[in-house]
């Protein structure tokens, strides 16, 4: 049985945001997410790997601004749901959902989670740790600009994030790592209650 991925982190940029590596311990083949800030950084969680691509978890601008660097650096295609296309990041292969995305040995399943970005998605590893992006934080879903986004967060919730195991850990854009089964009580809570037709924005299940 091989082991799992290797999974670092790095919070850069002022915001901060979390930007991430996987590395695969047989091979040494390595992918670089969401390279937001502080090029140095992001190089330096890839030290003695061989990088393979730049997956992108959605294009807002403090999850790429160190891209363009990254990518001369690195010289490997990236990758990006095209739903984020117009968003003005440039992408060499697009992803869908459903799709299978091999790093050594491991192989990551791409799942379209849509609501902050049209296309927002979700990098599941084989042991049920999730890169999310800003599709869910611990507390939360991630922040929409309008009533319509935020009703596709809410599908996306119910139809996909809160079908996972209990167990699944999200790692995402923004703050600390938690487990889907310690934040569905909350969520679970917050589908109960009565909200404003209106609501987005920044949203807590505890609303």
């Amino acid at each position: 049985m091989t082991d799992s991925l290797i999974l670092k982190s790095a919070s850069v940029g002022p915001w901060p945001m979390n930007a991430y590596a996987l590395i695969c311990p047989e091979t040494k083949q390595s992918v670089l997410i969401d390279p937001g800030a502080d090029p140095d950084t992001l190089a330096a969680m890839l030290n003695d790997t061989t990088p393979i691509a730049i997956l992108l978890t959605h294009a807002h601008f403090d999850h790429v601004d160190a891209l363009d660097e990254m990518k001369e650096r690195l010289n490997v295609p990236v990758y990006l749901h095209p739903a984020d296309s117009h968003m003005g990041v440039e992408a060499d292969e697009w992803f869908a959902d459903g799709d299978a995305f091999t790093v050594g040995q491991h192989t990551l399943q791409i799942i379209h989670t849509p609501g902050h970005t049209h296309g927002m998605v979700t990098l599941m590893l084989p042991d049920h740790r999730a890169i999310v992006g800003d599709t869910v934080f611990q507390g939360g879903p991630g922040k929409t600009w309008a009533p319509h986004y935020f009703a596709v967060t809410m599908e996306t919730m119910r139809n996909i994030v809160f079908q996972w195991p209990d167990e699944t850990e999200c790692f995402p854009g923004h703050g600390p790592s938690f487990r889907i089964g310690d934040e569905r009580p909350a969520f679970e809570a917050f589908l109960e209650r009565e909200h404003p037709a209106n609501l987005r924005g920044d949203v807590s299940w505890d609303m």
